[in-house]
């Protein structure tokens, strides 16, 4: 089974061949293709490629599924005995892809 950790959106990854993954907002419409070139590292089941920063000509193709919004989380700010107290909520962006093929270079 071939994976690869792929950087984007400054978080890493694990890419799998078929599997859907969420990363960080993209641009583009779903339905397009997407290329990442930042590969740190990939396997293709018997051995595995460790790149220094990352893999030269190694590169993961994928398509964008839909764009859409994680659940809320609550951010709340307070200085006690200063009467100050602030609460937001605040939805993450996303961009669910589905990998499909992975090129080790």
């Amino acid at each position: 089974m071939s994976y690869a950790i792929i950087r984007t959106g400054g978080k890493q990854f694990r890419a799998e061949s078929g599997k859907t993954i969420r990363i960080p907002t993209l641009p583009g419409d779903a339905g397009s293709n997407v290329t990442f070139s930042d590969v740190i590292l990939g396997s293709d089941g018997e051995k595995t490629h460790v790149g220094v920063p990352s893999l030269s000509g190694a590169t993961v193709k994928g398509e964008i599924v839909r764009h859409g919004k994680d659940k809320k989380i609550v951010v709340f700010k307070m200085k006690r005995r200063k009467n100050y107290a602030k609460k937001q909520g605040h939805r993450q962006g996303f961009t669910e892809v589905r990998i499909g093929d992975i090129t080790l270079g």
